[in-house]
């Protein structure tokens, strides 16, 4: 039979299995939500979790629940954490793990896993899950003892906001998670009773196994929080980054999503920008950083702007396509790279001054010595070109169709949102249009996938920053091919009462690929979809819905959207729109 060894005892303060184990490292840590899809293979976790007053917020798709972790981690600089369950459910996550991977997302992905003693041998959604996992995690934790699972967790936490943030994953087999009585009955089941040679080797090797798995679990187990110091710039760095600024005439800065690795930083990044007075142009997580009106921040001609300056700063963006490749920044200027990521501020370009640690510390730490580096005719200069294109912007605005324009849309969906707002983009050719018109209320309310360019990411950014951010209004600017990814997930906003509005621009296509690809292969082949009715959809599962078909019909529809939402109510808005030549051209490599 297999059994405990003989003596054996347990401490009555020692957790009661390993789901508690688990649970009690992520509340030691802060952790106030799980996402999760449930399976039996973490069922302990999730449980557990919930006694502890941690929210589990259930989807209906592995990666729903990891893209909504990775945007709780953005928006609150902490680990966002997503359980799944083995087999299927860790593969339905790699997408959204190399997406937070490359964002530099802090996400804990918890994993089940088949038994220990029965991997490889053909056990229920047993595959091997570490080859697939490792390549897009900072750390991977594949636990085979019980009482090594809470440190398990405890240093996957802390990996993932060391230096440069990222996914990491912890595997936990299930026989680890139950508690030890129902595991060695299962084993001891599994071993049969029979009495011949194999037969009690097999009872020895179990119960041995068995042994060693539980091995220490009977201890208290006493979580700790492990600190974690952001990487820092030097002050040599500092200084020659402060007078290079001083020098230039036509000063720029870029400032992308690792600048706000830590939220909680946001304020003081967004006054040492200001008290530099250098003029910026913001990406990813840091738009909004100066809210909607800053003289500072610049919104178009970026590429026109990066080749005349002559100093530039590159505050935790690399030189990827965004920057074609460095291309943009004229050799000649001086070039400023800060970056936690040695890689990323050499990217295609090397600079010449290095400025390797936190990128939001690194601004504010520079604000003590350069600031108020104001160049009133270079900033006229940029800020001239901005009101031209937005002159530009409404020319393209005032043109009427059969159906609704996209950049009229924009223009009024701009004045409807609230004050609070927060966007997040999930699309090609209408989430770009959106991006040049829409203005992001403040620092963290705007979410986009990031370097990876993933479709998908909507609804679950959407979950995401509703649980954190239960007050604000929540908005998904949806493609029509994009929002088919995440349709199904009204289900959970209805369940979990969040009252997203979710716009899709519904042209009937998959219209940034279709731009190109007729125009130069002169073939629609798989770009072609329908007008269907994604508003009826979204009721279907006890949302809401609103259709717009024409421009006349824009104002009302977006104030109906916002009372359902007011109220409580998820809600889908099916705008019809009208094809439009504002986003030509537009192809990225």
């Amino acid at each position: 039979m297999v059994k405990a060894r003989k003596g054996r005892s347990r401490h009555p303060d020692a957790p009661a299995h390993g789901g508690e184990r688990v649970a009690a490292a992520l509340e030691a840590h802060g952790v106030r939500w799980i996402f999760t899809l449930c399976g039996g293979h973490i069922s302990p976790i999730l449980v557990a979790a919930k006694r502890r007053g941690i929210r589990i917020v259930d989807t209906r798709d592995e990666v729903t629940a990891v893209f909504a972790a990775d945007a709780a981690a953005r928006l609150t600089g902490t680990p966002g954490v997503a359980a799944v369950t083995a087999g299927p459910g860790i593969t339905n996550t790699i997408t959204a793990l190399k997406n937070a991977q490359l964002a530099q997302s802090p996400v804990l992905l918890l994993g089940g896993a088949a038994p220990t003693a029965l991997q490889g041998r053909g056990a229920l959604q047993d595959i091997e899950q570490g080859p697939l996992v490792e390549p897009h995690v900072k750390l991977m934790k594949q636990v085979r003892r019980v009482a090594d699972l809470g440190p398990a967790v405890e240093e996957a936490l802390a990996a993932s906001l060391s230096g440069v943030p990222g996914p990491t994953f912890v595997e936990c087999p299930v026989d680890l998670l139950y508690d030890e009585a129902l595991i060695r009955g299962w084993y001891a089941d599994a071993a049969g009773k029979g009495t011949s040679i194999a037969d009690r080797i097999l009872q020895w090797y179990l119960g041995r196994h068995a042994d060693r798995m539980f091995e220490g679990s009977g201890k208290p187990y006493a979580p700790q929080a492990r600190k974690v110091s952001p990487p820092v710039a030097g002050d040599a760095a500092i200084t020659l980054a402060a007078n290079a600024l001083r020098k230039a005439e036509r000063p720029l800065m870029v400032l992308g999503s690792q600048t706000l690795v830590d939220a909680a930083q946001a304020d003081a990044v967004a006054k040492a920008v200001e008290a530099l007075g250098v003029p910026v142009y913001l990406s990813g997580m840091a738009r909004g950083l100066l809210g909607r009106d800053s003289p500072l921040q610049m919104r178009h001609a970026r590429r026109k702007a990066l080749r005349e300056s002559d100093c530039v700063l590159l505050a935790g963006v690399p030189c990827d396509f965004r920057l074609d490749y460095g291309k943009h920044v004229r050799r000649s200027a001086t070039l400023v790279a800060a970056n936690r990521s040695t890689k990323d501020a050499r990217l295609n370009r090397t600079a010449d001054i290095e400025a390797i640690g936190d990128a939001g510390r690194f601004l504010a730490a520079l604000a003590h010595k350069a600031h108020g580096i104001r160049r009133p005719e270079w900033i006229a200069t940029l800020s001239g070109r901005d009101a031209e294109r937005e002159v530009e912007i409404d020319a393209q605005a005032a043109a009427s169709g059969r159906h609704v324009n996209p950049v009229a849309f924009f223009r009024a969906m701009e004045d409807a949102a609230g004050d609070g707002a927060v966007f997040v983009a999930d699309g090609g050719d209408f989430v770009a249009t959106a991006s040049y018109i829409l203005h992001p209320r403040g620092p963290l309310t705007w979410l986009d996938p990031g370097a990876f360019g993933t479709l998908g990411v909507g609804a679950g950014f959407a979950l995401g920053a509703a649980v954190v951010k239960p007050s604000s209004e929540v908005w998904i600017v949806w493609g029509d091919g994009a929002c088919g990814y995440g349709l199904s997930e009204f289900d959970t906003f209805v369940r979990h009462g969040i009252p997203v509005i979710a716009v899709v621009g519904n042209d009937a296509g998959w219209t940034q690929i279709a731009r190109e690809q007729v125009k130069m292969l002169g073939d629609d082949v798989g770009t072609v979809l329908a007008r269907t009715a994604y508003h009826e959809v979204a009721k279907g599962f006890g949302a809401a819905g609103v259709e717009i078909r024409t421009d006349a019909e824009v104002a009302a529809g977006l104030a109906e959207a916002r009372r359902l939402a007011a109220s409580g109510r998820p809600v889908l808005v099916n705008v019809w729109l009208d094809k439009t030549e504002f986003r030509e051209g537009s192809i990225s490599m």
